[in-house]
């Protein structure tokens, strides 16, 4: 973890971007409404989603799965299309560095009882536009706020939502 800190710093200082990747793992109720799950953080114990630096050999997508995983102790499939981005502001031991993250959704098959930091965080299931409510970043608020949750498909497979258009008589 020094290591990554120290790179971080490096990277920051030379003016390059720092890149991050999240996950949003989400489950769909009986009814087809979605629910996001939010993860505290381990110092501040702020409601976050699992994220973690690029991983080396990795794609972005197979890191955020393994953050989801390691953070919030769920398995699934993670879409291959990110849902978005966003950046804050993350606190190194002494200054604050600009965060560029890359976020997908992990539609969650499993929520395992055990899993590597779940002595460390709590996880917790919530609609989207209440999980908006609970973050600080603004930008990761605005993209949950405006989150397009895909169903599924007659095939099984997710699709994204289709656009509701309103009709007037």
């Amino acid at each position: 973890m020094a290591a990554t800190k120290k790179k971080v710093v490096r990277k920051a200082r030379k003016g390059e971007r720092i890149r991050q990747v999240a996950a949003i793992p989400f489950r769909l109720g009986e009814r087809g409404d979605a629910e996001v799950m939010l993860v505290t953080s381990i110092s501040t114990r702020r409601f976050i989603v699992p994220k973690g630096w690029p991983m080396k050999a990795k794609s972005g997508r197979k890191a955020a799965t393994i953050e989801a995983r390691e953070e919030a102790g769920v398995l699934g499939k993670t879409l291959k299309q990110p849902a978005g981005t966003y950046s804050y502001w993350k606190r190194l031991t002494n200054r604050f560095v600009r965060v560029d993250v890359t976020v997908y959704l992990l539609a969650v098959t499993e929520e395992l009882a055990n899993w590597q930091e779940a002595k460390r965080r709590q996880r917790a299931w919530l609609a989207p536009e209440d999980a908006a409510v609970l973050i600080d970043e603004p930008d990761l608020s605005t993209l949950l706020k405006n989150l397009k949750i895909p169903q599924p498909s007659p095939a099984g497979e997710l699709e994204p939502r289709p656009h509701l258009a309103s009709s007037s008589p």
